[in-house]
Formats: structure tokens, C-alpha cells, sequence
């Protein structure tokens, strides 16, 4: 039985369908990125699959449970929601904002994980350094520490590389990775098709709400699929760091 389950999930939202009858499975040990064009509806999906978002139809599952019967406690040890929004309130600590994902261990257990998580994505140095006082990258950065730090067997992560320069994103991409090695699921919304097609196992890509295509990333991501739903003449080159995408508009 797959770890996560959506079956035919749809949503409306503000009297349009944001989501039409999504069904996918994701296990154990899996990367997963969703990709598509703006507006398909990807935000939303991670957002339905984290109880965030209200459902038309259809059900989501973790281990066989649907998610909206679970008790806030339960969804938080289950799944850790990275939302696109890197906004933070109020100008904490590093590694308090860090350790927040800690929700439910102890004090010095959440400490102790949050700053091994900070280390991870590369900003251990600023642990102890208000959050109001970094760069939105750095912050950016903190935030998936949270996420990290929950040890929850789902992660969620919308755009987790989004303004961050390149050593950065990969830095992110490589530790997200490895998450997935020691077990856990990751399902990640990405516009960077070529980060896509070299660190997940599935892509999954959204247009107007539905899933158009679930494969091995270079198969989702065909010449035809690119040109359809991308609006882009494509072709894959293959190079010594991975699948890169060569693009122009039609």
C-alpha cells in the first residue's frame, strides 16, 4: 500500500475548479515533483494533501487514514508542510524558528534537531541570528530546516528552491534527497524542469488542475508535454551533472 494517496481530488475554490479528479500514490523513498504552468493548480495540491484545503470531492490517505480525520497532533508527527511564503513575523532566532518543527519532542531535543537541520541545508553559522536580519534565500533556508527538523515520514514543499542562487538550490536539492534515501516521501512543486528531471524519481505534471502526465521525469516531461502544457520546443542534453533542458518558445 502506497504511503500517500489521493483519490479523485478535486477542489473549487471562488466558484472555479482549482483541481479535476486528481488521483496519484507516492511511497516510501520517493521524490516527487510537480510541475506545470502557472495557475495549474500545484499549490493547491500540496495544500489539499496537508489538510489545508477544503475538498470538493475525493480523499487523501496517509498510511490508509484520510488526513482530515487526523488530530492536529497526528497530522504534525505525519506530514510537514513548506509553504511558498517565506514571510516570518516576528524577528526570532535561527534555530528557534528551526526547532518550531520540533513541535513535539522535548525543549533540548527540538534544539538538538533543529540545529543538526540548519547544518544540513548550510546556515548552522547562523543559528543564533535573528531571522529578520538574513537574506529572503537564508530565511528561505531556515524554513526547510523547520520542515527537516519535524522528522515526519511526508514532506511538502512548495518551490523549496525559489530565490536561492544556484549552489544553494542544489545544496537544498541534495539534503531533500537524501531525505528520501532514509525513507521518507517528499512532494515538491518545481518550475526548474532540469532540477526536476535530475533529482526526482517521478514527475508529476498539473495542467488546469488535472494530472496530464506520471512518469520517470524524462518521460512526464516529453517533447510533447513540454510543448502542449509549456508552451516550449524542448530537447534533453545529456551532461555530466545530469539531464539539461535546452529550451526556446514557440
Amino acid at each position: 500500500m502506497s504511503l500517500l494517496s489521493l483519490n479523485s481530488v478535486s477542489v473549487i475554490a471562488d466558484g472555479r475548479q482549482v483541481l479535476k479528479s486528481v488521483t496519484l500514490q507516492a511511497g516510501r523513498g520517493e521524490l516527487i515533483a510537480i510541475c506545470g504552468p502557472n495557475g495549474a493548480g500545484k499549490s493547491t495540491l500540496l495544500k489539499a494533501v496537508a489538510g489545508l484545503q477544503k475538498l470538493s470531492s475525493g480523499v487523501v490517505t496517509i498510511d490508509g487514514k484520510d488526513v482530515r480525520g487526523l488530530s492536529p497532533r497526528q497530522r504534525g508527527e505525519r506530514l510537514a508542510y513548506l509553504a511558498q511564503d517565506r514571510s516570518i513575523a516576528w524577528n526570532l532566532p535561527a534555530v528557534e524558528i528551526a526547532a518550531l518543527g520540533g513541535l513535539f519532542l522535548s525543549g533540548a531535543d527540538a534544539i538538538a534537531s533543529a540545529r543538526k537541520a540548519l547544518d544540513l541545508v548550510g546556515v548552522g553559522h547562523l543559528a543564533d541570528r535573528g531571522v529578520a536580519e538574513m537574506s529572503g534565500g537564508e530565511r528561505a533556508r531556515v524554513l526547510l530546516a523547520r520542515a527537516l527538523a519535524t522528522n515526519a515520514d511526508v514532506i511538502l514543499a512548495d518551490e523549496p528552491v525559489a530565490g536561492l542562487d544556484p549552489d544553494a538550490a542544489l545544496l537544498v536539492m541534495q539534503r531533500l534527497k537524501e531525505r528520501t534515501v532514509e525513507g521518507g516521501t517528499l512532494l515538491m512543486t518545481l518550475h526548474d524542469l532540469s532540477l526536476a528531471a535530475h533529482f526526482a524519481d517521478r514527475v508529476i505534471v498539473i495542467a488546469d488542475g488535472a494530472v496530464v502526465a506520471d512518469d520517470k521525469p524524462l518521460s512526464a516531461l516529453n517533447a510533447d508535454v513540454l510543448a502542449r502544457h509549456f508552451n516550449i520546443a524542448g530537447q534533453w542534453v545529456e551532461t555530466e551533472n545530469g539531464p539539461l533542458l535546452a529550451t526556446r518558445r514557440l
